[in-house]
């Protein structure tokens, strides 16, 4: 699992592509506004300024960290060849929904959709798509890239497989479940 996609740009969104990116998978930034995106942009970049003062990070490891992200306007274009993609989108069901059924027409079969959310049922999300096996959730806590606890949840219908998958990944980037 290399390719990840993030829906939302806001304080979520941003820190999920930061640390992702930081570990080496290529990002695809997804919001609705040219001005979202840039926005997360330049508050992964003034965080990533903050680690490099505090010489956490190198700024070789800044600029990668940066390279690793592109940025999309649209979820037809930033979901497409994407092995995970984590939806962080303000919590609101309908919103959700409709996202959900976009990515499941765009994506691959294989890819797996997961949820920022911390309030809404993974089962009633993975209900408008036809992979509710392949949907989880995927509770980040703010601030993000310094916070070491992921809250993986499993739906009704998501498989072994998936919730595996996705405890393993979240090892690798030093995030607890």
């Amino acid at each position: 699992m290399k390719n990840i996609a993030v829906i939302g740009a806001g304080t979520m969104g941003n820190g999920i592509a930061h640390t992702f990116a930081q570990f080496n998978y290529k990002v695809h930034l997804i919001d609705i506004s040219q001005a979202s995106l840039d926005k997360g942009i330049a508050t992964i970049s003034k965080n990533l300024d903050r680690m490099v003062a505090k010489q956490k990070i190198s700024e070789a490891n800044k600029i990668q960290t940066l390279a690793n992200i592109t940025t999309f306007t649209g979820i037809a274009e930033g979901a497409r060849n994407v092995d995970l993609v984590v939806e962080a989108a303000t919590e609101n069901t309908a919103l959700k929904s409709k996202i959900f059924k976009e990515l499941d027409a765009v994506c691959d079969e294989k890819t797996i959709l997961a949820t920022n959310t911390s309030s809404i049922s993974i089962t009633q999300i993975a209900a408008v798509t036809s992979r509710p096996e392949k949907v989880i959730g995927m509770h980040f806590m703010n601030p993000v890239p310094i916070m070491k606890l992921v809250e993986i949840i499993k739906g009704y219908n998501t498989s072994d497989i998936v919730m595996q998958t996705i405890a393993d990944l979240t090892a690798k980037f030093r995030k607890h479940q």
